[in-house]
């Protein structure tokens, strides 16, 4: 865990002591403004080590003394609900992973709404996560979105071109599944592979949660778990039902994998020569093939700012989630290979020509099209994925042709329908 406190907390701390005074007053005897102060909680993540070193500026130019805290995604998560649900709030502006904390927060009224900011930079797909009511809650800032890496020597040597459909798909992986090499990678084990295999299944037209009931026992979504099946069972790797990113990415960097679907946010290890060798030209990003009824890959807000609804300040604590969030602050990021959020830095020449034009093309792709969940979006979202997770490693491990499928897919819903009931959540 990482835990940094700004040089400038101590100043902080004084402000804390003087700021509980009545006021302050000149020489003269005038009282002058109390001093201003926002506490802030930002995941070790490279976004959070982006803003750090520029957070003296902002105090600077606002007179806001800024309290910073950094903590790894677990304790920060751990951090916010437990102090929340005690009825504290140790952070004004907060990180926060909307698909894993903003149900349960917003259920319990632990957010401020964010009136009076502006989200007409953003992909509306990427706010609906933290709206409720008509108001926003959560600024995106990093987004995720399911894509294809493939070799193109490989698909050359093959004569074949990307595929754009699912039956490509499939024809490719079996093609290419030769010579020590395996044709197509994804998540094969249980929770993980959940989050890949949703875009399978949106682009089947199928869901896993739809007006607040379990529908991935639906005839389009068993179509999708037998087709992932299939392709991880002849396609994939020994062992694909107990892999996950981690394991995957590996392969392909040692040349052992044809294609790989995952996170956008991959690539820059893929290409990286000091842990591939695969060498960067040979390395294609592309869309995850579209399936017979849909083309909505996931797109994700992977980590977003809130407010706290406790906080004291919530002008100051506007005004630094604005600053954190701001179109500078963006294009920093994108410098810095991280994919934001907003619209306009995947539409300004000046910062794509330093990207990759298929992560390019891909993200303005999936902002039009994509869907913002790549999991059931309910409070008890980790047992969901375990029982989700079961009908995937059954079609996986039987290579798509279980004839169990069906009924296991209908009482693993059942389960998730109970999980919904008991938080409150079933029909809504």
């Amino acid at each position: 865990m990482r835990n940094i406190l700004f040089p400038l907390v101590v100043l902080a701390a004084f402000g804390i002591f003087i700021t509980s005074c009545p006021g302050r007053s000149s020489a003269n005897g005038i009282k002058s403004a109390e001093p201003k102060e926002v506490r802030v909680l930002l995941a070790a993540h490279p976004y959070g080590d982006l803003i750090i070193p520029f957070i003296p500026e902002f105090e600077k130019e606002t007179g806001i003394t800024v309290i910073v805290q950094q903590l790894n995604e677990n304790d920060l998560n751990r951090k916010l609900t437990e102090d929340f649900a005690a009825g504290i709030s140790s952070a004004d502006v907060f990180m926060t992973r909307p698909l894993q904390e903003t149900l349960l927060f917003l259920k319990n009224d632990w957010l401020a709404p964010l009136n009076g900011i502006s989200f007409y930079d953003y992909p509306s797909n990427t706010i609906e996560i933290g709206r409720r009511n008509g108001n926003n809650y959560v600024v995106p800032l990093i987004v995720e979105w399911q894509v294809l890496y493939y070799r193109r020597d490989l698909f050359r040597a093959a004569g074949l071109s990307v595929p754009t459909n699912f039956a490509e798909l499939e024809n490719a992986a079996r093609i290419l599944n030769s010579g020590g090499v395996t044709g197509f990678g994804s998540r094969g084990a249980g929770s993980p592979a959940v989050t890949q295999i949703s875009s399978f299944l949106y682009n089947y037209g199928a869901r896993f949660i739809e007006n607040g009931v379990a529908v991935f026992d639906s005839p389009q979504a068993l179509e999708a778990f037998r087709l992932y099946g299939r392709l991880l069972g002849v396609s994939g790797p020994q062992s694909v039902s107990t892999m996950s990113w981690n394991q995957l990415m590996p392969l392909f960097q040692a040349g052992r994998l044809a294609m790989w679907t995952d996170a956008s946010v991959f690539y820059g290890q893929l290409i990286d020569p000091q842990v591939s060798n695969v060498p960067a030209e040979n390395i294609g990003i592309a869309r995850l093939p579209r399936g017979p009824a849909a083309d909505e890959p996931y797109i994700i807000t992977a980590w977003g700012m809130s407010i706290s609804s406790m906080t004291n300040d919530l002008e100051s604590s506007k005004k630094f989630l604005e600053w954190a969030a701001s179109l500078e602050m963006a294009r920093r990021g994108m410098l810095a290979n991280i994919t934001m959020a907003r619209s306009s830095v995947w539409n300004d020449p000046a910062i794509t020509a330093q990207v990759n034009p298929g992560l390019v093309e891909t993200m303005i792709h999936a902002s039009r099209n994509g869907y913002p969940y790549d999991r059931p979006f309910i409070t008890s979202v980790v047992n969901a994925r375990e029982l989700i997770g079961e009908v995937i490693s059954e079609s996986i491990n039987t290579r798509g042709t279980s004839p169990r499928l069906s009924a296991l897919a209908r009482r693993k819903a059942a389960e998730v329908n109970d999980l919904l009931r008991a938080d409150g959540e079933y029909g809504f």
